[in-house]
């Protein structure tokens, strides 16, 4: 075999060849090599023994111990199932080899072109107008739309209703057996000043409610903004 060329050897980079120019062995670092004896477990001595017997056990094995035996062959004849389906299967493959393409007969392929019904012109059409119409669109043509949101809120005679079904709820799914007989010990204990300052805030709260009136409530317009197609979503539209 030649020996390559130059130019078939492989190149190395300039910035690698430049690095291993100009490398310095006073950079290296002096390094101990510690040595470390891992002796084997009484397990991994039990296996290199079991091994080593076994090992010398077929070296040293003899072959005046082995006895003559005498080999019995048995010939198993095919039942009729056997030989019905082997019979099947050789008239297959006779009449496969010994077929004749003489006996073919010649077939004219009659090609049916299917015409689309009234009812899918007509989504095509309308799908052809939609993307027409999409493509075509100016946003000259909007129009300018003022909303008027209405908030309703619950009067008092709802709230009451409210709190009434969700007491009688409470007490329906409650399970009596849960109740344990208790003393009763009468205490009159008083408000905390906390407790006067809460209780008063939520009655303003409820009053609030109860009493506002919808005239308070201030008029806004809602600016609705459209969004036209990109020029890529009309190009898949166009693709499907």
């Amino acid at each position: 075999m030649a020996a390559p060329s130059v130019k078939d050897l492989p190149k190395v980079d300039d910035n690698l060849k430049t690095q291993l120019e100009n490398f310095s062995q006073s950079k290296l670092k002096d390094v101990e090599t510690q040595e470390k004896l891992v002796l084997p477990t009484a397990e991994d001595v039990k296996q290199e023994k079991q091994h080593m017997d076994m090992i010398q056990g077929v070296e040293g094995f003899s072959h005046d111990k082995l006895k003559q035996v005498a080999t019995a062959e048995k010939v198993v004849l095919p039942n009729a199932e056997d030989v019905k389906l082997e019979k099947k299967h050789m008239e297959f493959i006779h009449g496969v080899e010994g077929f004749s393409p003489e006996r073919l007969k010649h077939i004219d392929t009659a090609e049916k072109v299917i015409l689309p019904n009234a009812e899918d012109v007509k989504q095509e059409r309308q799908h052809n107008q939609f993307i027409q119409g999409v493509e075509g669109f100016k946003a000259e043509q909007l129009k300018h739309i003022q909303t008027d949101e209405k908030t309703i809120l619950p009067s008092a005679e709802d709230i009451k209703m409210e709190r009434v079904q969700v007491i009688a709820k409470d007490l329906e799914s409650f399970d009596a057996s849960r109740l344990r007989p208790t003393e009763t010990q009468e205490k009159v204990s008083l408000p905390a000043a906390e407790d006067i300052a809460n209780e008063k805030q939520r009655q303003q709260m409820l009053d609030g409610v109860t009493n506002f009136s919808v005239d308070k409530l201030k008029h806004t317009e809602t600016q609705e903004k459209v969004v036209l197609p990109t020029k890529e979503v009309i190009e898949q539209e166009k693709a499907a």
